[in-house]
């Protein structure tokens, strides 16, 4: 008898990697990310917030050829990020070359994290790029020429400048217009100390970016690293990992709960009050990423998109007059509780009961 046929083996065919597509929410992220810095130049460390996106855009698109990827893509974010990092930059020489610097190491360590490290999620490989961005920032600051001290004047000096560009600019438009404005005046008796009013409220929110600069240094470029990961993976081919999750899924590893933890045991202890500003960065850096996590935890029990629609009416409204303080009274409030939620997420675990129970 003739055997019969062996069937032809089956090949298998590897899955296709996960994508991220849709430019609408990113595009309003990116928007968000390069104006809002720029508006808010006399809190947030680079008002250039452009320096900090570019760079780690080659970072993912270098670590993309090596995987595979595309070599046009890889060399033209490489040539504009040398091109952007070798302008003289329209402030001082001394804080933009601390900009681009840290700009550039951090890409660097990111793009390293992303070749080494190909399994873990982005949010790890993030942090784990920004600890060696600052590790290797510290070492060059006591080996180097520019001692932290004389970086934290140069901190100082571009938050003096940035507050006089505002203060000339008002009062430019004052001077312009000096009918209107004594007009002005004459019906509205508080605008006559606004410049004054104004130059204080700026010092005083200065004093207070300064005082926390490490935090939101770190916070922006976390931010920064995000939106370079889900604009390559949404212009090349080849992936360097998951792709970005959502917002109402954003949590991380627990025992960063640590982190607040010392840093408000070091603000509230008087014998450590030598070190009380690290408490304080300490604080707002591990204080803002457990609000995020409370903000994903509303987004997963509200609808979706409702959040989104939520916050954009509260930036509205506060660019009114008159609902301006009631739409900060209410953000306010929303991020205390994002901050409880979040906190409480780490015991809890909110969204998987939700899921358990549904």
């Amino acid at each position: 008898m003739t055997q019969p046929a062996s069937a032809p083996p089956t090949v298998s065919t590897p899955a296709p990697a996960p994508s991220e597509r849709g430019w609408g929410k990113l595009l309003i992220a990116i928007v968000a990310f390069l104006i809002i810095p720029a508006q808010l130049g006399a809190l947030l460390p680079i008002n250039q917030a452009m320096m900090l996106l570019v760079p780690a855009i080659a970072a993912c698109a270098l670590v993309g050829w090596w995987a595979g990827g595309r070599p046009f893509l890889a060399i033209a974010w490489v040539a504009i990020a040398t091109l952007m990092t070798m302008q003289t930059g329209t402030g001082p020489n001394a804080f933009y070359n601390l900009a681009r610097g840290w700009s550039l190491l951090l890409a660097g360590s990111f793009g390293l994290v992303c070749l080494f490290t190909m399994t873990r999620p982005l949010f790890t490989r993030a942090l784990l790029a920004l600890g060696i961005t600052l590790t290797m920032a510290t070492v060059m600051s006591l080996l180097g020429p520019v001692t932290l001290s004389q970086a934290k004047k140069t901190v100082a000096d571009e938050f003096t400048r940035r507050d006089a560009e505002v203060m000339a600019a008002v009062n430019g438009v004052i001077q312009s217009h000096p009918k209107e404005w004594a007009d002005l005046s004459a019906k509205i008796p508080r605008l006559a100390t606004f410049p004054d009013s104004a130059e204080k409220e700026l010092a005083t929110v200065s004093k207070t970016g300064l005082a926390v600069f490490p935090a939101l240094l770190a916070l922006q470029s976390l931010a920064a690293l995000a939106l370079a990961w889900a604009i390559y993976h949404r212009l090349g081919r080849s992936r360097l990992g998951a792709p970005l999750r959502p917002l109402r899924e954003f949590r991380f590893n627990d025992q960063l709960v640590w982190g607040l933890i010392v840093g408000l045991t070091i603000v509230l202890l008087p014998t450590l009050a030598s070190v009380r500003g690290f408490g304080k960065n300490l604080l707002v850096f591990f204080g803002a990423l457990y609000a995020v996590r409370g903000f994903g935890v509303l987004s997963w029990f509200m609808a979706p998109g409702s959040l989104g629609i939520t916050l954009a009416i509260g930036f509205v409204m506060l660019c009114a007059p008159v609902v301006n303080v009631f739409a900060l009274l209410a953000f306010t409030m929303l991020g205390v509780a994002s901050l409880a939620l979040g906190l409480g997420d780490t015991w809890a675990d909110w969204r998987s009961r939700a899921r358990s129970t549904s």
